[in-house]
């Protein structure tokens, strides 16, 4: 809570204020209504706990309840204070007098034209200048011409005539993109005033109170244009010039802060309450390079798997949508650099993180120079990291095999419980065709058809007992990139409880080779390797195992319409040639959550 006698003593400055120059005047909007008395009411609370508060009709239909007017750095300062001790709304933003029609809090007052007030709060003394902060690239300018001047008065038709001829084209290429964002119009951004923009000025005028004449005012073309850039208020979009990635564009510079350079990213981070991330991405490459950073980028924690991608011949683009964020990435080559950016913006905010998105694309300018890649190398090493952003990780990974040139794969039912996604080590997307809870199996099918480099074949006979095996894994869930092959015996071709769908197993084995498969000394396949019981569960001695017997996977693929591809044992395999035939049959089951 604010102390009092800081109240007391603003109230007495707000008083006793002289009248000040026209300046950058914008006001913090903390809350609106849909009818006035409910607005006054929450204008009557506010204004016994803080002062400047006044109410405005918007011209969205609502009523607004705002504090100020303050100068543009003094409303930041009152927006940030007042949020961070919970005296406004954590949503609260800033907003220009544009937005506002008549006031009705307090009675009788005008302040859309005032003079702004000194801030309302204490201010915070800024942190120390450290050693990084001369590393921090330039913010060169404002964004954009300020959208709040003082009102104009009406005019008539033929003035506003007149002073529509008067517009250059950007200015009419502008009146139209607001009119498109608002969902008026729909035709092309050519600068033309011809009958579609005439009629979207027409319909945005009924609804905003105005005579449908198709002609705008001065004063209807700054109020349209305030409520085009209303959506920005808050994000104090600037232009940073960052000369060691060799890039100028508009950043969000209210709620990102630059953090630090790690190639070949350049990271913006969050300041408060909006999780936005942006990244500067800038390095030498060639098309090679091009590529490999786009499949980096698609396995990072900020580029969800749903999403557009596209990938041109020096181009690309992501797009990832995730439950709390939707990210988007862009990058190009040219002339030995590649150079782009990402952007990382909470969902449910689509309007503000459009405009944002289009500011930033179109701003973007490569400039010379480019990030050092031995940038941020003396950063902590992790192999959970890359350039200090999070690799997305699955939920569970687990071992399966193919059993089709399809790319059919079994694994252990243990890898598709309660997935939200299932995919094998490539990123393939893949199903749950078949499912046998007793035996723990489960048969996947491949969302696109693949081309195993070797299919399993179940063998159709009994294998002799204490007869060498072996069975292939991810027994590290993948960080090796490839399957091990753990040897072993055969211990017993049934249960411990007599059961024929099972064989017992002499070797050592992890979680992560659950699923995969049991090869005799020639590599054909004698069953799946199973998970061991789990906790509060008998426990076995070390070194023994369970696998589902061949028989009862190839039953399991004929009830599933699939072909079991089954034959006789074959002659005996070197080591190093029997560890190639069940790595190549061997895949990584991955289950997702995202």
């Amino acid at each position: 809570m604010i102390r009092i006698l800081a109240i007391a003593l603003i109230w007495f400055l707000i008083a006793t204020r002289a009248v000040l120059a026209q300046q950058d005047v914008v006001w913090v909007q903390i809350e609106a209504a849909d009818t006035l008395a409910a607005a006054r009411e929450r204008a009557r609370a506010y204004s016994a706990e803080v002062p400047d508060v006044n109410g405005f009709a918007l011209t969205n239909g609502t009523y607004g309840i705002s504090l100020g007017p303050y100068a543009r750095p003094d409303a930041e300062r009152v927006l940030r204070a007042y949020r961070a001790e919970g005296v406004i709304p954590g949503d609260s933003f800033l907003i220009g007098a544009g937005a506002f029609r008549q006031q009705f809090w307090p009675r009788g007052a005008n302040l859309r034209g005032a003079a702004p007030a000194e801030p309302a709060v204490d201010t915070v003394a800024p942190d120390p200048v450290d050693d990084t902060a001369a590393q921090a690239p330039e913010v060169t300018q404002q964004a954009r011409p300020d959208t709040a001047p003082a009102e104009p008065r009406e005019e008539t038709l033929r003035e506003a005539r007149a002073s529509e001829r008067q517009l250059t084209r950007a200015e009419r290429d502008a009146l139209q993109i607001a009119l498109r964002w608002a969902g008026y119009y729909d035709h092309a951004i050519d600068g033309a005033i011809g009958p579609g923009t005439r009629a979207a000025m027409a319909e945005w005028q009924r609804n905003n109170g105005f005579e449908a004449t198709g002609v705008l005012t001065t004063r209807q073309r700054a109020q349209l244009l305030a409520q085009y850039n209303a959506v920005l208020e808050g994000l104090d979009l600037r232009v940073v010039r960052d000369e060691r990635a060799g890039i100028e564009m508009k950043l969000p510079m209210g709620v990102v802060e630059f953090d630090r350079a790690q190639s070949p990213f350049v990271h913006y981070t969050p300041t408060g309450e909006v999780q936005a991330r942006v990244l500067l991405i800038s390095q030498p490459g060639d098309r090679d390079t091009l590529f490999g950073l786009y499949d980096i980028m698609q396995t990072l924690a900020i580029v969800p798997p749903e999403g557009p991608r596209e990938r041109g011949r020096d181009s690309f683009e992501l797009v990832g949508i995730g439950s709390d964020f939707i990210s988007h990435t862009q990058a190009s080559l040219r002339n030995g650099r590649i150079k782009g950016f990402t952007l990382v913006w909470p969902t449910g905010d689509d309007a503000r993180r459009g405009r944002l998105l289009r500011e930033m694309q179109t701003s973007f300018t490569p400039i010379d120079g480019v990030l050092d890649p031995g940038a941020g190398s003396d950063a902590a090493q992790d192999v959970d990291l890359v350039s200090g952003l999070e690799i997305r990780k699955p939920r569970l990974s687990r071992s399966g095999f193919y059993t089709d040139a399809r790319g059919t794969v079994v694994t252990t039912t243990q890898a598709v419980e309660e997935c939200t996604r299932i995919t094998y080590d490539s990123g393939t997307t893949a199903e749950v065709v078949r499912s046998d809870t007793s035996l723990g199996v489960a048969v996947l099918r491949p969302g696109t058809p693949l081309a195993p480099p070797t299919v399993a074949m179940l063998r159709s006979t009994d294998p002799r007992l204490q007869s060498d095996v072996a069975v292939a894994g991810y027994s590290y869930g993948g960080d090796l990139g490839a399957p091990t092959v753990t040897f072993g015996k055969l211990a017993d071709i049934n249960g411990l409880n007599g059961e024929t769908y099972l064989s017992r197993l002499a070797l050592d084995a992890l979680p992560g080779d659950a699923g995969g498969p049991v090869v005799d000394a020639g590599g054909t396949v004698l069953g799946m390797l199973l998970p061991r019981p789990g906790e509060g569960a008998r426990k076995l001695p070390e070194g023994v195992q369970f696998a589902a017997d061949a028989d009862a996977i190839a039953a399991l693929l004929e009830d599933a319409g699939l072909q079991a591809r089954r034959g006789e044992a074959q002659p005996r395999l070197a080591p190093e040639a029997l560890t190639d035939r069940a790595a190549a049959m061997t895949v990584l089951v991955n289950c997702w959550d995202e």
